[in-house]
């Protein structure tokens, strides 16, 4: 309104998002955008608490809010309003010289690193690192943002190049790595709720390069597990413009998984399945990463019961965010257990298994807080499946979980059947070969 037709907008937002808030609007060309701002939660408030709100004070200004609303809507936008402003998108190649304790402090002032010790990006190094593919610097590779509201930017190969050297990553990575940053999907999204990313290499190259996918497979024992997953958050913060708690960042807790984006290869060899990528059209000789976000949900346990373990794993599926999706992370002890006492001999039958058995009374399904936020508003506009959802009686069973969204990847060594069911929604696999 006020940037196509020179109408004054109010935008009203709790008082949490203020830095986020204005810095899109800066980023977007509006720096004097008007605000409106009333206290944070509103979630779980009583009608009385939220006219207190409406009719009390602008936590920020101290202004009474409906007058400032009604100030915002009727005050002629003045000559600088209407100028706009411009968001400067250039990022230096290069740093002044300075000493290495100087230049760390640096990339942590200007919010470039995930605040642990990098590899600086001197030009020898990053000039060995592009020596791991045979594409172009220049080449863009894509772009990124850190939430669908904001604007996506464009990066080329020296630029993951950079972040992949500050990682500690070795060139024989580096094809996984731009992979990673060829998808498209950032590993440090800024929802409130906090996510990580997750992803799984698939191929031969997971010899090549001596990635871990038994014992240890999903913690900080592998060099090319721990940097690749590292390279792709820092690359992920520093190619979509940032992400500063409260401005850009706005998970809630935050996520430690974030450090590393729960980066591992599947155990192909001691899987009684096909491989992942091979159920997603790729060769088994071809190598490749899948991608997945929205990790911050865990259902930890060990083996299957002999006797209830469909009541188990039921109660196990229902303890996770009904609007995401799941990813079972199976050591191969107990996928080979989900073929003896559920006659899984295949990865389709126990995902058909698992949306059949992830069901809630659409009462409860229908009373959680995220289905209610995003879930809900598609439901009354008529929107399949959640329309029908919406129609079903409070006691009949709703399917948690579509198909398409339940997932199955081995990895572990075998030290014993811990298993888990990661909430998590796959993205897509990317071919690394293509990056060679």
């Amino acid at each position: 309104m006020e940037s196509r037709y020179g109408i004054p907008t109010a935008s009203i937002h709790t008082d949490a998002f203020e830095g986020v808030v204005k810095m899109t609007a800066y980023a977007k060309g509006m720096p004097h955008q008007r605000f409106v701002f009333v206290p944070q939660p509103v979630m779980g408030k009583s009608d009385e608490e939220l006219w207190a709100y409406v009719n009390g004070p602008d936590p920020i200004t101290g202004k009474a809010v409906m007058p400032e609303v009604i100030e915002a809507l009727t005050r002629p936008l003045s000559p600088e309003e209407k100028k706009g402003g411009d968001f400067n998108r250039a990022t230096p190649r290069f740093v002044t010289p300075d000493s290495e304790e100087n230049l760390q402090q640096v990339f942590i002032e200007n919010h470039w690193t995930d605040y642990l010790p990098i590899i600086l990006p001197t030009e020898e190094r990053v000039a060995a690192m592009l020596a791991g593919t045979s594409h172009n610097p220049d080449e863009i590779i894509g772009r990124m943002a850190p939430t669908s509201t904001r604007e996506a930017w464009e990066f080329n190969v020296e630029k993951v190049a950079v972040n992949a050297v500050m990682a500690g990553a070795k060139p024989e990575y580096f094809p996984v790595i731009l992979a990673l940053a060829a998808s498209g999907s950032s590993a440090r999204g800024s929802t409130t709720s906090s996510t990580a990313s997750m992803a799984v290499v698939n191929g031969p190259i997971r010899h090549e390069i001596n990635m871990n996918w038994r014992t240890g497979a999903m913690g900080p024992f592998n060099h090319a597990n721990a940097t690749i997953g590292r390279a792709y958050g820092l690359l992920s913060q520093n190619l979509q413009g940032g992400s500063i708690p409260g401005q850009t960042y706005m998970g809630s807790q935050g996520n430690a998984y974030m450090y590393s984006n729960v980066t591992f290869a599947e155990n192909e060899e001691r899987s009684p399945w096909v491989p992942f990528h091979v159920q997603h059209g790729f060769k088994a000789e071809e190598s490749t990463v899948s991608v997945f976000g929205a990790v911050r949900a865990t259902a930890f346990t060990l083996g299957l019961r002999e006797t209830h373990w469909q009541d188990h794993v039921r109660n196990m599926l229902r303890g996770i965010n009904p609007r995401q999706g799941i990813t079972f992370v199976l050591d191969p002890i107990t996928a080979r257990q989900f073929i003896d006492r559920g006659g899984f001999d295949s990865k389709e039958k126990l995902i058909q298994w698992a949306y059949e058995n992830a069901t809630l009374p659409a009462k409860i399904y229908w009373d959680d807080q995220l289905v209610q936020n995003y879930l809900y508003p598609p439901a009354l506009k008529g929107v399949e499946p959640f329309a029908s959802m919406l129609r079903a009686k409070p006691d009949d069973l709703i399917s948690i979980f579509p198909k398409e969204n339940i997932h199955v990847v081995v990895v572990g060594g075998e030290t014993n059947g811990y298993w888990r069911i990661m909430g998590s929604t796959y993205i897509k696999t990317v071919s690394i070969d293509d990056w060679r």
